[in-house]
């Protein structure tokens, strides 16, 4: 009977000397672009499991997470466009250049749900719908800023249109401003708007003026978990993210 309760207080040790090291296994701090935010957070429980440590993620347009890290914000992986990451590795922020790649997204167009669905497939129809609308809604920063000024111009309503804009901070303000009736057209990326309520993808925006986000990710300079944070990185790339990213209106790079 001592030989037994032995063993148990033995192994009820082991156990209590085990909680303490899991308990301070690092966390990997991520912070993450809003266009590949679904995607992420998709894989999140099976990026977990890869790399054996808990990820936490903090999503927000690459304008303002290249400002804050600028800043001195602290990080183990961070995912945004390729061209951000680029110069952030010059700047000495992230190791690895342009990073890895991990997907590519266009920009669309997202109405409410069950709304009437314009014609937008040619530059033509496009102008038509927009100038139909009584509004439209999209970011002042972000990934598809460039592709959306640039369309607007092209078409000749940058000025008109302008009357009757909402801009939000985010894709969820922009979302939002849909599903509740206030804008009739949310542009975004296509990735940004097919999790959101109460919104469907009316379509991308013809080929004219279409143009892919390449979303990479690099490991920080000044990582806690160096190894952890490239692990990540390497399930993120690999072929058991690929059904979500495609899920998810991207392509996989």
């Amino acid at each position: 009977m001592r030989k037994y309760f032995v063993a148990a207080v033995a192994l009820s040790a082991v156990f209590l000397c085990a909680q303490p090291a899991a308990a301070q296994t690092p966390e990997v701090r991520v912070l993450a672009s809003n266009g590949i935010k679904a995607v992420v957070e998709d894989l999140l429980p099976q990026s977990e499991r890869a790399i054996g440590h808990r990820i936490s993620v903090e999503y927000r347009p690459t304008a303002n997470l290249k400002q804050e890290i600028d800043a001195g914000a602290t990080f183990d992986v961070v995912i945004v466009t390729a061209e951000s990451i680029a110069q952030m590795s010059k700047d000495g922020k992230t190791l690895g250049g342009e990073g890895t790649p991990i997907s590519r997204v266009g920009v669309g167009i997202g109405i409410r749900k069950g709304a009437p669905r314009p014609d937008i497939s040619t530059p033509e129809a496009l102008k038509r719908a927009l100038l139909n609308t009584k509004a439209i809604a999209y970011g002042p920063v972000g990934a598809s800023l460039p592709y959306i000024s640039r369309m607007l111009d092209t078409l000749g309503i940058a000025d008109t249109m302008k009357a009757k804009t909402l801009l939000f901070d985010t894709s969820d303000g922009t979302n939002g401003a849909v599903a509740d009736g206030k804008a009739d057209f949310g542009m975004t990326l296509v990735s940004e708007i097919l999790p959101a309520k109460g919104v469907e993808l009316l379509g991308p925006f013809p080929p004219e003026f279409q143009g892919y986000v390449r979303f990479s990710a690099a490991v920080s300079a000044s990582a806690k978990n160096p190894e952890a944070a490239a692990a990540l990185i390497k399930f993120l790339e690999g072929p058991e993210a690929v059904a979500s990213i495609k899920a998810r209106g991207m392509k996989p790079h």
